[in-house]
């Protein structure tokens, strides 16, 4: 057995002991868990009591093996060094390239040295660490690039909860003034492809979602931050659809062919939508919103497979959207 089998099976073993919460493990079911012979078993047993000193003892009376209560429970006994099984650390290489993937450098320098213990511990294990890099990919459409300052700033202000300085112009306004705002920064929020930032705007004295690619020349300010309570930026952030805070005013229903509906049935749109199939096969859905932009957009992107039923200037929306594409394709002068 190499080396860092021989490691990873003394930590299984210290898992599955601790998770016992003291209760004998007979040696037949250690031998099922960790899926080994009677010797591996026992040679572990020995490696947890003798080389790492493990307070490991075997129950007469319930014919199995335990940590002893009176040493400790072994719930904050740690083993040295990186105890990792295998797919533990296919798990950390995994969520390192997704990191990577969702933007590009900008962790490389903190995580590289992570990734490299990691990839020589897999290697020493025979695991061939480029799979993950070959198995695994992101497509990111329609991301917005940010700055990397910005970014780090809003992390480092999110966490050590100081206020915010940035310069900042809306896409909605590109021919707005850009103006400086002051934040007490609450949540990141990677959504579609991108970040924003839920926070407190000073300026407005009220919540704000900004979009983080927006923002500009970002510096930390030396001022606590105001503390908004969970429930409260649940209730404002997140009672809207999609990225658009503000308590559900509306309920849109929309009701989608049989064709799109097994797609739609499995989809979620919202934490509180309610959906139900109807006779022909279709499927209606019931979502709470409180601004219709980014609702009618995803309405749109179903074609002519999905209908507005209710509320009538969200169905009025689309039509009028809908109109509006099939004149600009029909324009003879195109």
């Amino acid at each position: 057995m190499k080396s860092s089998k021989r490691h990873e099976t003394v930590a299984k073993l210290h898992q599955l002991l601790t998770r016992r919460n003291q209760r004998p493990l007979p040696l037949a079911r250690i031998c099922d868990e960790l899926e080994c012979s009677e010797s591996t078993a026992k040679r572990a047993i020995r490696d947890l009591r003798d080389r790492f000193a493990h307070p490991l003892i075997y129950d007469q009376e319930y014919r199995g093996y335990r940590y002893d209560g009176e040493v400790g429970d072994g719930a904050s006994m740690e083993l040295p060094g990186l105890w990792f099984t295998e797919p533990e650390l296919f798990a950390l290489l995994t969520v390192r390239k997704l990191l990577s993937d969702i933007e590009p450098g900008l962790f490389e320098k903190e995580i590289a040295p992570l990734g490299r213990r990691v990839e020589s511990l897999l290697a020493d294990a025979g695991a061939d660490t480029r799979e993950v890099d070959r198995r695994i990919r992101i497509t990111s459409i329609g991301r917005r690039r940010v700055e990397d300052h910005v970014f780090r700033c809003v992390a480092d202000t999110l966490l050590q909860r100081t206020r915010l300085r940035f310069v900042y112009r809306t896409r909605s306004r590109p021919d707005s003034r850009a103006a400086d705002r002051y934040v007490s920064p609450q949540r990141m929020v990677y959504y579609r492809n991108n970040w924003y930032l839920d926070a407190y705007d000073h300026n407005r004295k009220d919540l704000r979602i900004f979009a983080i690619d927006e923002m500009h020349d970002a510096s930390m300010l030396d001022e606590a931050a105001h503390h908004v309570a969970d429930e409260e930026l649940d209730a404002r952030v997140t009672g809207g659809y999609g990225i658009f805070g503000g308590e559900a005013v509306e309920t849109a229903v929309l009701r989608f062919t049989a064709e799109r509906a097994m797609w739609v049935s499995k989809e979620h749109w919202h934490a509180r939508q309610e959906g139900r199939w109807l006779e022909d096969g279709g499927y209606e859905l019931h979502v709470p919103y409180s601004r219709e932009e980014e609702l009618a957009m995803d309405v749109l992107r179903h074609g002519d497979q999905v209908e507005v039923l209710e509320p009538t200037a969200l169905r009025t929306r689309v039509a009028d959207m809908l109109r509006a594409a099939a004149e600009r394709y029909s324009a003879e002068d195109r």
